[in-house]
């Protein structure tokens, strides 16, 4: 019953002009906690996180591990979209991960995950943790962490990363965003906003990060041993969405799944 995970983190989007600040502090973040909590983790950090490693490492992660396997996927970076080729989507797009060689059209689309995911042995359970993507309006939550200024959003629309002969008629944003990752996501998905709203990047206290995974990782320390995914996820709302970070972070898999201890 190994427990594996991999946390990966971008900030560097080399010619998009869309550099972020807080991703890689946040897979370094999610790796030290589940590194704690008896996983055996690694990273992928801007450049080493192109499309090809993305891939092959995910894949590895998924298809090394047996029945009874617990693995975490991490992701802190841009999120985008496509027209979506095979039919598969309401919106008629495909949701997407940037890696760090988006510059070159390299996109990590949800169909793909799926791919993925769908290898895996029978009995292995997958948690994936998202922070990306996504805009909306609320006012409310404890702010008191959040330095000054305002975030920034972790949403790179095709305009900045496709040819511009490529770009598709319609370029505004999709109505959804994230319904991929709820398909593609195995066992369990906490996702850092809904699918119409943006993951914020930010600073606390200085230091940069994701304001999803740095609320996530504040309430996780003061998590009581048998606490449920559930339990977690109602922690993390009490600090998102506020009036500065307007996102409401997501659950996704079955009752029976947001049921189980945070990473058993």
């Amino acid at each position: 019953m190994a427990r594996r995970a991999l946390c990966i983190g971008i900030n560097n989007y080399p010619g998009t002009d869309s550099d972020l600040s807080g991703c890689v502090n946040d897979a370094s973040d999610w790796a030290t906690a589940l590194t704690e909590r008896g996983f055996s983790t690694s990273k992928l950090l801007d450049s080493a996180a192109t499309k090809s490693a993305m891939v092959q490492a995910i894949d590895s992660l998924v298809t090394g591990a047996a029945k009874g396997d617990t693995i975490v996927l991490t992701y802190s970076g841009h999120g985008t979209w496509l027209p979506d080729t095979d039919g598969d989507e309401p919106d008629a797009r495909d949701e997407a991960l940037c890696p760090w060689d988006i510059d070159s059209g390299n996109v990590l689309l949800d169909d793909e995950l799926h791919d993925i995911f769908s290898r895996r042995a029978g009995g292995v359970r997958i948690v994936l943790i998202s922070d990306s993507c996504h805009s909306g309006t609320v006012t409310r939550g404890d702010e008191s962490d959040l330095d000054p200024g305002m975030p920034r959003a972790r949403f790179l629309p095709p305009a900045v990363w496709m040819k511009r002969n490529a770009l598709p008629a319609d370029t505004t944003r999709p109505v959804r965003l994230s319904g991929g990752f709820t398909r593609a996501g195995g066992d369990l998905l906490l996702a850092g906003c809904l699918d119409t709203q943006f993951s914020w990047d930010t600073s606390f206290n200085g230091r940069p990060n994701g304001a999803f995974t740095f609320y996530a990782l504040k309430t996780l320390k003061n998590l009581p041993a048998t606490a449920t995914y559930e339990h977690w996820f109602r922690e993390i709302r009490n600090y998102l969405p506020s009036t500065r970070l307007p996102q409401d972070p997501q659950i996704f898999g079955t009752r029976s799944a947001r049921r189980f201890k945070v990473f058993a």
